[in-house]
C-alpha cells in the first residue's frame, strides 16, 4: 500500500536525510521536508536532487540521519 508521506525526509537545517517507509515516526515542522517519495533513493541521488532544487548549496553537507538521535524525547 502506498503512502504519500512515506520516502526521504531532508532536513534543511541539519542536512540531515531519513528514509520513512512505516507511520511510526512522520517528520514535521518547518525544517523537515519530503523530498522524494522514492524511499529506495541513493544518498548520491538525494544530494543531486537536493541540489537541483536548491534546497541545499552545499549538498556534500547531506549525510544520513541517526533515527536514534532524532526520535528522542518523541
Amino acid at each position: 500500500m502506498k503512502n504519500d508521506k512515506y520516502g526521504i525526509y531532508l532536513n534543511k537545517k541539519d542536512c540531515k536525510v531519513m528514509r520513512i517507509t512505516s507511520p511510526y515516526w512522520i517528520p514535521s515542522g518547518d525544517e523537515w521536508m519530503l523530498l522524494t517519495d522514492d524511499p529506495n533513493m541513493s544518498l548520491l541521488k538525494i544530494r543531486e536532487l537536493a541540489g537541483e532544487k536548491g534546497i541545499v548549496s552545499n549538498t556534500d553537507t547531506i549525510v544520513w540521519g541517526d533515527w536514534s538521535k532524532v526520535t528522542q524525547g518523541k
